[in-house]
C-alpha cells in the first residue's frame, strides 16, 4: 500500500467520499427508525394474549401467521437479494418505478423490522409476569398495561440491541450498490475504477466505515448511561433523606 496514493485519493475525492458516507448514514438512520417502529408493532401484536374463542381469536391467529412468515422470510434471506427483488421485481411485476433512495429505505426498514420484532418480543416476554398481574389487578386493560408499564421497560432494555442494529445497517448499506444507490461502497467502487488503485481506495472506505461506527457506538453508550441515571441518588421522605448507593 502506498501512503502517498492514500493521501492523494483522499485529497482528490473527499467530496465524493463525504457524500457517500452521508447517504450511508441517512439510509441507515431512517431505516433503523422505521424498522424499530415496525418491530415494535409486530412484537406487541405477537404477545397479545389470545382470546379463548370467537372471531378475535381467529383474526389474531391469522395476523400472527402473517407476521411469522414475514419475520422468517426477511431474517432468512440476504438483504442484497431483498433489494433486487423489491427494486427490480416491483418494476417487472407491478410496473412500479420506485426511486432508488426510497427503495433503499424500504429494504433497510423491512429487513430491520424483522429482526427488531423478535428483539421486542423477547423484551416483552422477559418482563416479570407479576407486573402484568399487578396492572390488571388495579383495573388496567392490556393496552394500558403495555403502554404504561411494559413498553417503557422494554424500550430501555432493547436500546443496546437497537443501537447494534443501527451499526449493522451502516455496514449493510453497502449491498445497496446493486440497485445503484450512491452510498459509500458505490462511490468507492467508482473512484477505484477511475484510478485503478483498488486497495488504497477501499482502505480509505474501510477507515470511513470504522470512524462512523465508532462514533455511533460511543454516542449510543453515552445515551444508555444517561438513561440509567447516576449511581447515587437521593430519596426524599417526610423528614428523612436517604443516600442510596446502587452499587
Amino acid at each position: 500500500m502506498s501512503l502517498e496514493w492514500v493521501i492523494r485519493i483522499i485529497s482528490e475525492n473527499w467530496p465524493m467520499f463525504l457524500r457517500g458516507a452521508g447517504l450511508t448514514l441517512v439510509i441507515a438512520l431512517i431505516g433503523t427508525i422505521f424498522g424499530a417502529i415496525i418491530g415494535l408493532l409486530a412484537g406487541v401484536i405477537r404477545t397479545i394474549p389470545a382470546p379463548e374463542r370467537g372471531v378475535k381469536k381467529v383474526l389474531l391467529k391469522v395476523i400472527n401467521v402473517i407476521l411469522s412468515i414475514y419475520i422468517e422470510f426477511f431474517r432468512g434471506t440476504p438483504m442484497i437479494v431483498q433489494a433486487m427483488v423489491i427494486y427490480y421485481g416491483s418494476a417487472l411485476a407491478f410496473g412500479l418505478d420506485i426511486n432508488v433512495f426510497v427503495a433503499a429505505i424500504i429494504v433497510v426498514s423491512i429487513n430491520t423490522g424483522a429482526y427488531m420484532a423478535e428483539i421486542v418480543r423477547g423484551g416483552i416476554v422477559s418482563i416479570d409476569k407479576g407486573q402484568f398481574e399487578a396492572a390488571h389487578a388495579i383495573g388496567m386493560n392490556h393496552v394500558q398495561t403495555m403502554w404504561n408499564v411494559v413498553l417503557p421497560q422494554v424500550i430501555r432494555n432493547i436500546l443496546p440491541a437497537t443501537g447494534n442494529q443501527f451499526v449493522i445497517n451502516i455496514k449493510d448499506t453497502s449491498v445497496l450498490n446493486v440497485i445503484s444507490v450512491t452510498e459509500l461502497y458505490f462511490v468507492t467502487k467508482s473512484i477505484s475504477g477511475n484510478n485503478f488503485r483498488y486497495f488504497e481506495s477501499f482502505f480509505v472506505a474501510c477507515m470511513i466505515y470504522f470512524v462512523m461506527t465508532f462514533i455511533v457506538t460511543r454516542i449510543l453508550l453515552y445515551l444508555e448511561k444517561r438513561l440509567d441515571g447516576a449511581d447515587n441518588y437521593t430519596m426524599i421522605g417526610n423528614d428523612t433523606q436517604l443516600e442510596v448507593d446502587q452499587k
